[in-house]
């Protein structure tokens, strides 16, 4: 899985931490009332009556609800290809909006992501322009054997490998 690092996420946080007070927190089927403090977008610590440090936004929390990021494991996205319709950024921050934290983003985009190169490229645009951790399938053909099996040789460590069996787009059909 890939992460948004540091600097990405500072295009879209404040440099200041943020404590969040109050907030009922749901994790794990159990409910309970903390403060969490983000420093640098990450969650620092989460505890009672923690008490601002420095440069700290506070956010009263008190009668709202503080949820674990959601991970979509099959999202369609339209880049590369047909980003008239929508881009890994937009579709990202849509994400975001909705509680997602985390995509995988399945291989049938036009062109579909059957070689590395094409591959690549979607990591080279999420690391540019998402505000969520991403991930991203192979897609495998009837003639992209070689291809696949060269899949995590390089930086970009795949989710997984989607072979559709039944219907798909473009040359995506393995019935071979």
């Amino acid at each position: 899985m890939h992460y948004v690092s540091t600097e990405r996420r500072y295009e879209y946080t404040d440099m200041f931490s943020k404590l969040i007070k109050n907030a009922t927190l749901v994790n794990e089927g159990i409910r309970t009332t903390k403060d969490v403090l983000i420093k640098d977008g990450l969650i620092a610590r989460i505890d009672d009556n923690i008490q601002p440090e420095g440069n700290c936004l506070e956010i009263n929390g008190e009668g709202l609800f503080l949820l674990p990021g959601v991970i979509d494991d099959q999202v369609h996205f339209r880049e590369p290809g047909l980003t008239h319709k929508a881009t890994i950024a937009t579709e990202a921050h849509a994400a975001v909006a909705g509680g997602v934290t985390t995509f995988m983003e399945m291989p049938n985009t036009n062109p579909p992501a059957l070689t590395q190169g094409l591959l690549e490229m979607k990591y080279d645009i999420a690391a540019a322009t998402s505000v969520a951790n991403y991930s991203f399938f192979m897609g495998v053909s009837n003639s992209n054997a070689d291809e696949v099996l060269r899949t995590n040789d390089k930086k970009n460590e795949v989710c997984g490998v989607k072979i559709f069996m039944g219907s798909s787009t473009g040359d995506m059909l393995v019935d071979n």
